[in-house]
């Protein structure tokens, strides 16, 4: 099969499109899926620069992905060929990732494919999906009336997050850098969008809160905006990053008494946590259920061929991403 693999640690030159064996089911409860088309996720660049998890090289990266089922263990019920299945699993160089034509599965690390959307999308949505869901609902529970402030809402995990937050009834604010992503956040469902390059943004929060500042805030940027975000979080609220914020000053956050939440989707993977894992997959499910509805859109960006992953990494590290890159195979 085709496949790109992360031959050392480095630039964006170490992704190398090659052809390897296909994997075979080697087990009962096993999925054999033809692979339709890779997200391309700025975990895949860090991973690729740092080898975040000490992987022995070469390696597939690519953590989600959709595509068809083609032959099943046979202890398999939920799934038969012919099946069209989205995932997020692998990709970190513990298991194999999804920039590649096949990979095989555990049944329980599937889900069927939402009928509305198609393969691309499909491919695109399950890591932001479970990010932006663990983020609002699982660590920050968010409800139903309250205000949270979304950071970079025409980013992948951003505009993921709009369409959920307004789901669940809160009003959300978000952070965009232009008219066009400004417009594209409105669309998807943002109350109200502040172009952080041309306005306060603590002012702006004041105003829209009346002082209060947000009961939930949501990083998906990086330090400085966690930093900054302190100060516009309601006292008792509820502040949540992706990002490892080193070098902050906590005292403001003291003082307002926050909670203030992690997220890294990928704790059950690395960390072996089996329920987690398995909640991830509910997660999913019922995403499906909200793109049938048409709760739910992905903001594809841009569509690559396999063999052009390096130029899908260089995009994603050049950063300002609006919506989300998939590989076509």
């Amino acid at each position: 099969m085709r496949a790109v693999m992360v031959t050392a640690k480095g630039d964006p030159s170490v992704l190398d499109a090659r052809s390897i064996d296909a994997p075979e089911i080697s087990g009962d409860n096993q999925v054999l899926v033809r692979i339709a088309a890779a997200g391309v996720n700025p975990i895949d660049t860090k991973v690729r620069a740092g080898n975040l998890f000490g992987a022995e090289f070469p390696f597939i990266p690519g953590c989600d992905a959709s595509g068809t089922v083609v032959e099943t263990g046979s202890a398999v019920t939920g799934f038969k060929p012919g099946d069209s299945v989205w995932y997020c699993q692998g990709g970190l160089g513990l298991a194999q990732g999804n920039y590649a034509e096949f990979n095989v599965l555990e049944e329980w690390q599937l889900q069927h494919k939402p009928q509305s959307i198609d393969f691309v999308e499909a491919a695109a949505a399950p890591l932001v999906l479970i990010t932006a869901w663990e983020s609002l609902f699982t660590q920050a529970k968010l409800q139903a009336g309250e205000t949270v402030l979304i950071h970079a809402g025409a980013g992948g995990v951003g505009h993921v997050a709009i369409q959920l937050a307004k789901w669940r009834g809160a009003r959300v604010i978000t952070t965009v850098s232009s008219a066009q992503k400004a417009a594209f956040a409105h669309e998807i469902g943002a109350d109200v969008t502040i172009d952080y390059t041309t306005e306060e943004l603590p002012q702006r929060i004041a105003e829209l809160t009346d002082g209060r500042g947000c009961d939930v805030v949501y990083d998906t940027v990086g330090p400085a905006v966690f930093q900054a975000s302190i100060p516009l979080t309601a006292h008792y609220g509820r502040l949540v990053t992706l990002i490892n914020p080193a070098g902050i000053d906590w005292s403001e956050a003291r003082i307002r008494n926050l909670a203030v939440h992690f997220t890294l989707m990928l704790a059950p993977w690395v960390r072996n946590l089996r329920d987690h894992w398995l909640r991830q997959g509910d997660i999913l499910k019922q995403c499906a259920q909200l793109f049938d509805s048409g709760h739910l859109r992905i903001n594809v960006q841009q569509m690559l061929p396999l063999q052009q992953a390096a130029e899908a990494h260089r995009i994603i590290e050049q950063g300002h991403a609006s919506g989300k890159i998939v590989l076509t195979m």
